[in-house]
């Protein structure tokens, strides 16, 4: 069984080895140079012609770089076969500091498979600076150390090779240093840090330097370190005292461990030779010993023992400064101690009973505190008197116990206006000369709910732009509470209920955290343009407190409705008709009016006619501003009979919406012209019976949504005061359109509504926005009233 499968893997290898041999072509090699840092598409050379390859084989037989790599460095063309960069390379990330970087392609032909090898050199670049290990390097050199002595620096590295690598090393300019470097194979240069000049730590403790590393490269590159030189100290200087003669008083019963004097030795070394200790003299007495004694880092000489006046008046003391040096140098200085006899007790406060905070709320006399004063002294020196600090709303008062007293509220508190007290009790006694000491307390009040939320304006006005985003945030109140914590927490409501008054808060909401106001439908101008409702913020105390406010809210008018042809209309209700003309008629007659209105206001609503189509130039003209079509000059024989023209009606919105009507215009001759035309009249008196009902209709339609706009105007308006005005004008100059303005006052600046046409002489004022006019400001006396008028 064994043999035989060894048979078969035999007959396998076989197979093998032809199929290889039939198929797979001797490999060749080509090699091409490029310089790193290319830009993607940079074309490295053309394979197929430096390896005499045919390029109408190399898209059929699927010529390809074979490569691991999901981003490779290079890309062939298989319809020409030039090598490209895919991607920037970087040489020292692909070969590191290699002093040949050289990158391996393999490309293959399917069909026979076939195998090219193609290498790249990556030639180097300066594109990077040399650079130490560290920014900062810092030695420490012995001021002892004699010139001549050799430091070795850590060289820099430069990523690049060959002569953009470091060349050269530069050092600052100094007095006591200079530099030498060395070559070391394999490492490169090195610099060297040698001494040239002793040093002197008292003169100067550090030296600064610059070592600068410069490459070969056109233009060169540099990097720099800086170098701190630390001269260490030698024992070379004596401790020396500040003052000549120390003299000081001290009172007697002075506390132990109450600081006499402190004096004061340096040394200009530095270090444990710079470190000064203290110490007594060795000669001094015991029992002066026992008394005093001194801190040796510090030279603080405090109190050890009590202190009697009548005992010894004066001391003098014996003080000793030493270095840390390895032989120690010494200096003596002595002294003076001067005992004073003085009234030596100081009053003692102790707050026996304390309450750190009291309620806004507490009445006058409510107690905070129980305050006892004692003092060591008898007689005249131990009486004490205590007394706190002044504009406070708290007392002392005095208790049956001597020396005890009670802090208590002498007024009412606020803690709004002041939330924190600072007391400072102080006691003095009666002795000559006086002593006395302070103690401060903190009192906190605490909140109580005595302040309703406040908003921030009152009432609010608000203008929004109709079609806006259903669910999406309008506008925003804001109210404050002067309180903290829960009592200061707001929440905010609309206020609901069944009066018409307020029906269009049913698609209002309102975040009850922060007061945004959420418009639950998109407004139309054209059916609701003003509107009022109540807010209402409750802050979160026990019991809460609660503030109202009204907010007004205008519509301003948007494009958004298109002209509307009112004539011409045909019987399927398109906007198109037939217009018979006498050939006989002189320039200028009047041939038919299009007539057009539009539901916005102002710009959006100012109609201008335009034609679009004319089948004759010179025959008809239009007036843009009334859409009179009239006769440009006398008809002809050679005239065609019959018209086209095409009318473009359009309103004057920032993004123009429009409508077009076709007129049809066929010349006659007069007899027939005066036979049809008493068929038309008859069926044009039908036409404008209907149109004069359409306009009667939303005559009346916009008379009662204008009528009811000015009740809720006038009625606001009462409730205002004069700074915010809401003004009706008339205006007179229409074209025959249906028309209504609204003026309206905001902080400085007074506003119209104007629409849905104006007339020619209109003036819209610079700051305009859309159907909303500025207007100067010119405040009158009594409120004007602008009513529906058709012309």
């Amino acid at each position: 069984m064994e043999q035989r499968d060894f048979k078969h893997q035999t007959r396998g290898c076989l197979v093998g080895c032809v199929v290889a041999v039939l198929f797979w072509s001797v490999a060749t090699a080509q090699r091409y140079s490029i310089s790193e840092e290319v830009n993607e598409g940079t074309v490295v050379g053309n394979i197929a012609k430096d390896l005499g390859l045919d390029k109408g084989t190399l898209k059929n037989r699927k010529y390809r770089i074979v490569s691991g790599d999901a981003h490779p460095h290079f890309r062939v063309n298989q319809n020409d076969g030039i090598l490209y960069v895919n991607r920037k390379i970087d040489r020292e990330e692909v070969c590191t500091q290699s002093s040949s970087c050289v990158i391996n392609l393999k490309t293959v032909l399917e069909n026979p498979l076939e195998v090219h090898y193609v290498e790249v050199e990556v030639r180097d670049v300066n594109d990077h600076s040399p650079t130490f290990p560290e920014e900062d390097n810092t030695l420490e050199i012995s001021e002892s150390v004699l010139p001549g002595a050799r430091f070795q620096l850590k060289p820099a590295q430069d990523l690049d090779s060959g002569q953009f690598s470091v060349q050269q090393y530069k050092l600052s300019q100094n007095d006591h240093f200079r530099l030498e470097v060395k070559e070391k194979r394999g490492d490169g240069k090195i610099p060297i840090l040698v001494i040239q000049k002793p040093l002197d730590r008292e003169t100067a403790a550090s030296h600064s330097l610059i070592l600068t590393a410069v490459d070969g490269g056109k233009p060169q590159k540099s990097g720099n370190i800086r170098i701190q030189v630390q001269v260490l100290d030698v024992n070379d200087n004596v401790p020396s005292f500040s003052k000549d003669v120390y003299s000081v008083s001290l009172n007697e019963n002075a506390p132990i461990g109450t600081t006499v004097i402190q004096v004061n030795a340096t040394d200009l070394d530095e270090g444990p030779n710079g470190h000064v200790v203290y110490s007594f003299g060795k000669s001094m007495n015991k029992n002066i010993l026992n008394i005093f004694q001194i801190n040796p880092l510090t030279g603080h000489i405090m109190v050890n023992n009590l202190i009697d006046f009548e005992e010894t008046d004066e001391f003098e003391l014996e003080i000793q400064a030493s270095d840390k040096g390895l032989a120690p140098l010494t200096t003596e200085k002595s002294v003076m101690i001067k005992i004073v006899d003085v009234n030596d007790n100081a009053p003692e406060i102790e707050i026996t009973s304390f309450s750190s905070s009291v309620s806004e709320d507490s009445r006058p006399g409510t107690t905070v505190a129980l305050i006892s004063v004692n003092d060591y002294d008898s007689d005249v020196n131990g009486q004490v008197i205590c007394s706190l600090n002044a504009d406070v709303p708290f007392t002392l008062s005095p208790s049956l116990k001597d020396k005890m007293f009670s802090l208590v509220t002498k007024s009412h508190l606020d803690r709004e206006i002041q939330s924190k007290y600072d007391l400072t009790i102080t006691a003095k006694d009666a002795g000559q000369p006086p002593l006395s000491s302070e103690k401060t307390i903190s009192v906190v009040v605490s909140d109580v709910n005595d302040n309703k939320p406040e908003f921030s304006l009152s009432p609010y006005t608000f203008y929004v732009i109709e079609g806006n985003n259903p669910g999406a945030s309008v506008f925003s109140v804001t109210a404050s509470d002067c309180d903290e914590s829960e009592n200061a927490r707001i929440s905010y409501q609309v206020i609901r209920d069944d009066g018409n008054e307020n029906k269009f808060t049913s698609f209002l909401n309102i975040n009850s955290n922060n007061g945004d106001i959420l418009a639950l439908k998109s407004f139309d101008f054209e059916t609701l343009k003003t509107f009022h409702f109540q807010v209402l913020a409750t802050d979160s105390g026990t019991p809460p407190l609660s503030n109202n406010v009204t907010v007004n809210v205008f519509i301003l008018d948007q494009n958004d409705n298109a002209p509307v042809i009112m004539y011409p209309l045909s019987s399927n209700g398109s906007a198109e008709g037939v217009e018979e003309i006498p050939r006989n008629v002189n320039a200028g007659h009047l041939v038919t009016k299009v007539r057009a209105y539009d539901a916005d206001i102002g710009y959006n609503g100012w109609l201008l006619f335009s034609l679009q189509e004319v089948t004759d130039h010179s025959l008809f003209g239009l007036d843009r501003y009334t859409g009179q079509i009239r006769t440009l000059r006398s008809f002809t024989e050679t005239d065609e009979a019959e018209h086209k023209l095409v009318i473009l009606v359009k309103d004057n919105g920032n993004v123009s919406l429009s409508a077009t009507a076709t007129v049809i215009a066929k010349l006659v001759e007069p007899k027939e012209a005066f036979a049809a035309s008493d068929v038309k009249s008859s069926a044009r008196d039908d036409d404008d019976n209907n149109l004069i009902i359409y306009l009667m209709i939303t005559l009346g339609s916009v008379s009662v949504l204008f009528l009811i706009s000015i009740i809720v105007l006038i009625a606001m308006q009462c409730s205002k005061s004069t700074d915010y005005t809401s003004k009706y004008l008339q205006e007179t100059n229409y074209d025959g359109t249906l028309c209504h303005s609204i003026q309206y006052r905001s902080g400085d600046k007074r506003y119209m509504l104007v629409g849905p046409r104006m007339s020619i002489g209109s003036t819209i004022v610079p700051g305009s926005h859309a159907n909303t006019l500025v207007l100067p400001d010119r405040r009158r006396t009594s409120e004007e009233v602008r009513c529906l008028k058709k012309k």
